[in-house]
């Protein structure tokens, strides 16, 4: 299997190390019950209680294995200081060229949140700051045509 590094900060991580022990310690002993009391209830080919617990039981492993993979190849994501370069954990402000000014921190897929302005850095934006500089102009192509955004910082 290809695995690749995941940046994530350190509460990122913190939080997807707890959802991974809920899953394997709570949420796993649930759904063995549920499939035990399931089985109990006799024929399995037209238990719909038992049909429901199998597939939650399939998309748990799932989401472990998943967890496991991150957790495994987590790259924990420092904070920049004084940074003359946007990096993954930089928070980039910019003008944007219709003159509004954002904040955006450069995180990793996982924290993603493009709402609260945590950009991904595999996002095309993301790429688009990733090694630039204060006072270069960067531009991506959006569904709307092509955005420009000016650095103005980096933290």
């Amino acid at each position: 299997m290809n695995e690749r590094q995941t940046f994530i900060t350190a509460d990122g991580l913190e939080k997807l190390t707890e959802e991974l022990k809920h899953l394997k310690t709570v949420k796993r002993r649930e759904i063995a019950q549920r499939i035990q009391e399931a089985k109990e209830l006799g024929d399995l080919s037209e238990n719909a209680e038992y049909v429901e617990a199998k597939n939650e039981q399939a998309f748990v492993e799932g989401r472990v294995a998943e967890l496991e993979a991150v957790v495994k190849n987590a790259v924990i994501i420092q904070a920049a200081k004084n940074a003359e370069q946007v990096r993954v954990g930089s928070k980039v402000k910019a003008k944007i060229e219709d003159g509004k000014i954002e904040t955006y921190a450069i995180v990793g897929s996982n924290e993603a949140d493009p709402k609260n302005g945590r950009i991904s850095n595999e996002s095309p934006l993301g790429q688009a700051f990733l090694g630039r500089r204060v006072g270069e102009t960067v531009t991506i192509e959006a569904p709307a045509g092509k955005r420009n955004f000016h650095i103005l910082g980096i933290a």
